[in-house]
């Protein structure tokens, strides 16, 4: 095993391994045009994924919290999204850019906006007091998450509600015999500017050098005189807000979403940020990718196997690479 390791990371590291997953499929599926649009699909995917599980990964691994109601606002999200969107009709259906602009603005932004207050609400209320207790956390973030459901049901009810799109983001455009959704397009490009962002934050930055510190020796940094605790305030509320981000984006992807959206997205989001590795950027988005081009290729390949897939791929990764295919270096 330790061969096999050597010799991946002398051809490029776990980088290449949704290459070699793309091109493994490639020969499986046979027609070009299909394996593009599936490819491209299983990126788009892999990029809403990551904007959910980045910030339970920053929490999870930086942070040591185990926190089970992450997804809750990954529902929030999606829903105050949804509603900015409907009370916004008329930009949506405008043919003016700028009208639809402003509304897919101001729809991610009362998302992002509801999920910092949301996050930090959470942090300070209910995750601050069972800080060390990992049985604790499981327990009242669960409980949370099932609060948070049963409000979602009572504002906006059960029956399934749907999401506008603005029109420049509707159809498609075609590359010689490949269809490429315009939608899906603009995900991929969002989850590659928020993936630059946090990484020149945590790697090139004076704050995200703090944040590393006071994770590996919190007594040290405080000695120093900075306050840890806002910091991990800050993480937090930067992942809850990422998380309504990528639920408003889930939103859109789907165009119909229930209250249990959050609860159904909670099982991919841990897998991507175990596989990926604790607090690691780079391994969420890799776990991320991988998570949506194995849904899309199994999908095509076995529908009968595309529930499960996910499951497989973890447990392959895990048998490989116990802590992850990047986990963060402390």
């Amino acid at each position: 095993m330790d061969k096999l390791n050597e010799t991946i990371d002398r051809l490029g590291g776990v980088y290449l391994l949704p290459v070699a997953v793309a091109a493994v499929c490639f020969v499986l599926i046979g027609a070009p045009s299909s394996w593009a649009t599936l490819t491209v699909a299983g990126l788009a995917m892999g990029m809403m994924i990551f904007l959910m599980a980045s910030g339970l990964s920053l929490v999870f691994g930086l942070m040591d919290v185990l926190n089970f109601g992450h997804s809750a606002f990954v529902s929030l999200g999606a829903f105050i999204a949804a509603s900015v969107l409907a009370s916004l009709g008329g930009w949506l259906g405008s043919p003016s850019l700028m009208l639809n602009i402003a509304a897919l603005v101001a729809a991610f932004g009362a998302a992002m906006v509801f999920g910092l207050i949301a996050g930090w609400f959470f942090e300070t209320v209910i995750i601050k007091p069972v800080y060390s207790d990992h049985l604790r956390q499981i327990l009242i973030t669960m409980g949370a998450l099932i609060v948070v459901e049963e409000l979602i049901l009572a504002i906006w009810g059960g029956t399934p509600f749907s999401v506008g799109r603005p029109a420049f983001l509707e159809g498609a455009f075609v590359i010689g015999d490949v269809t490429i959704e315009i939608y899906r397009f603009f995900a991929f490009m969002l989850g590659l500017i928020v993936y630059a962002g946090l990484y020149w934050v945590l790697n090139r930055t004076r704050l995200g050098l703090l944040i590393r510190a006071g994770v590996e020796n919190r007594e040290m940094v405080e000695a120093l005189g900075f306050r840890i605790d806002r910091l991990f305030i800050g993480v937090f509320m930067a992942g809850s807000a990422l998380a309504a981000l990528g639920g408003a984006m889930w939103a859109g992807y789907e165009t119909l979403i229930t209250p249990h959206l959050g609860a159904d997205m909670m099982i991919v989001v841990f897998i991507v940020v175990i596989i990926g590795g604790l607090g690691s950027v780079q391994g969420t988005l890799l776990g991320a990718i991988m998570v949506g081009l194995m849904s899309n290729y199994v999908g095509f390949l076995a529908p009968k196997l595309s529930l499960a897939s996910n499951m497989l791929l973890m447990m392959v990764i895990l048998l490989w690479r116990p802590n992850g295919l990047k986990p963060a270096v402390k």
